[in-house]
């Protein structure tokens, strides 16, 4: 006897065929592509996991690292902060997004003007980390605060988060080539450059820091051996005095004026360190004083895309001239 299958059963079998057939097509696929073509992205973030909908379009981003690593990757963004207290335009590796929504500052986001733009997604990293839970309640949240015990292969993974979220694989698989071979071009030369000593002038001190602090790249990854083995790795790193630079006697000196970074009033760290101490040490008489792009190193942490190519080119450029 033939039985035929009743207008259900067959509904009931082709629905479970249609399942079968998606499994079968998609099983093997990772979370973040099967999700993908439902609508959204799994993406894994320093504060979670958040489902984000696939290529965002109206996107808030408050943090300024990530701003640069976008504007490397030629994305456009709906709304983003004020940097500087003293400037409303944006700095200019960021001058694109000027006529962007102001949506608040680092440290405070403008919740209402967030909730009114009704954001796809909201990214926040670095000082606006601590507001992530509060903007997660508005819209999809992302945090992409950059670990600095690994800041190349964090700034590495960040930039390819946000290449796949907004299609953009290619441009950030080119970059990143030639960011790897100016970072090894950059450590060749470091190997008989000598050695170095990174510091920070702000309202009249200064401040050392060496391997393992935040801006221990300089030695970890690019190679510049430190003038000093130990110094205090803690976020203001270790106080000095132009003394202290005399003893040490760099070879190079790497400073970063805090002053100048965030647009506030002070003595210049040229005219700082322009003291009879400092003028003593071989980084002084040889011309080896190298004033980096505070902007890239103190606001960026020097870990945006844009920021740490410029920071490689700059010091990679600084060790070429010696002696010349």
């Amino acid at each position: 006897m033939t039985i035929t299958p009743t207008p259900a059963i067959s509904r009931r079998r082709a629905i479970a065929t249609l399942g079968a057939a998606l499994t079968l097509a998609f099983g093997a696929l990772p979370v973040q592509a099967q999700n993908a073509v439902q609508g959204s992205i799994h993406v894994k973030h320093a504060s979670g996991t958040t489902a984000v909908p696939a290529s965002p379009k109206k996107v808030i981003v408050l943090d300024a690292t990530t701003l640069d690593t976008l504007a490397a990757l030629d994305v456009n963004v709906a709304g983003v902060p004020t940097i500087s207290a003293t400037n409303k335009q944006l700095p200019r590796q960021l001058a694109r997004y000027n006529a962007a929504l102001k949506v608040g500052t680092l440290f405070e986001p403008d919740y209402e003007k967030i909730f009114g733009a009704k954001p796809d997604l909201i990214i926040v990293g670095g000082r606006s980390q601590a507001k992530y839970a509060e903007l997660a309640r508005i819209a999809p949240t992302i945090d992409m605060t950059v670990d600095r015990t690994n800041l190349i292969g964090s700034t590495r993974a960040n930039v390819n988060t946000l290449a796949g979220l907004f299609g953009k694989q290619a441009r950030a698989t080119e970059l990143l080539a030639k960011l790897d071979a100016s970072i090894a071009t950059l450590k060749g030369q470091a190997a008989n450059a000598g050695t170095g000593l990174i510091v920070l002038t702000t309202g009249g001190k200064m401040s050392a820091y060496g391997p393992g602090s935040r801006f221990g790249v300089l030695h970890d990854t690019f190679g510049i051996k430190p003038a000093v083995a130990r110094l205090d790795t803690s976020n203001h790193g270790q106080a000095i005095s132009h003394e202290f630079i005399q003893k040490t006697n760099p070879d190079w000196l790497f400073v970063i004026d805090r002053d100048a970074a965030i647009g506030r009033e002070g003595v210049a760290a040229s005219k700082f360190l322009d003291n009879e101490l400092v003028g003593q040490t071989t980084a002084w008489k040889n011309k080896q004083v190298v004033y980096l792009n505070g902007f890239n190193w103190y606001t960026l942490g020097g870990a945006g895309l844009n920021a740490l190519q410029e920071n490689v080119d700059q010091l990679s450029k600084a060790l070429a001239s010696a002696g010349k």
